[in-house]
């Protein structure tokens, strides 16, 4: 992926429609590259594109958020992906997706607050015969237990301690 994490200018937001045809059918396409292009669907984003393609922005967001692929908020640093799958459901999984949050101080499907780290549930990872697994950044990790989580994360982040609540949002903390 080749995200940017900024917000597309009208000409970049131009060439991406060009590519397809000016039928509504091409709308999850176009969605889909300023996401690959971008890392997500800004706002800014949305009401451009629909001033382009003729579309109202409120319709441009209804059919996005009807899909799970697209998301609204800039992408975390990393991406922590963690199997529910029946293996991993078996082995541990919930309790590994909980201790997840709770270190990271997110429920899955969220990103921390200092942008760090996306959480998610993932129904299968395909890795079965090493569960529980949990990936970062794509790389696959085996046989995770609540005590492995601390040095997983810690390899992602300078940081060692619990988010405090009275941090009111600030960095990212591991124990």
């Amino acid at each position: 992926m080749n995200t940017q994490t900024e917000n597309p200018t009208r000409s970049d937001l131009e060439a991406i429609v060009a590519r397809y045809s000016s039928d509504r059918g091409s709308l999850i396409p176009i969605l889909q590259d300023i996401q690959e292009q971008f890392g997500y669907l800004s706002e800014v984003a949305l009401d451009e594109l629909g001033s382009i393609i003729g579309i109202s922005a409120n319709e441009i967001y209804g059919v996005a958020t009807f899909y799970t692929q697209f998301r609204f908020r800039p992408p975390g640093e990393h991406t922590i992906q963690v199997c529910q799958g029946t293996a991993c459901h078996v082995r541990g999984g919930r309790q590994i997706l909980n201790e997840m949050e709770h270190r990271l101080g997110v429920s899955a499907g969220e990103t921390t607050d200092d942008g760090k780290f996306d959480l998610v549930r993932i129904a299968c990872v395909g890795c079965c015969a090493l569960a529980p697994v949990v990936t970062v950044d794509g790389k696959v990790h085996a046989q995770i237990t609540s005590k492995k989580i601390p040095g997983l994360l810690k390899q992602h982040t300078n940081q060692v301690g619990r988010k405090d609540a009275s941090e009111g949002g600030g960095a990212t903390t591991l124990l």
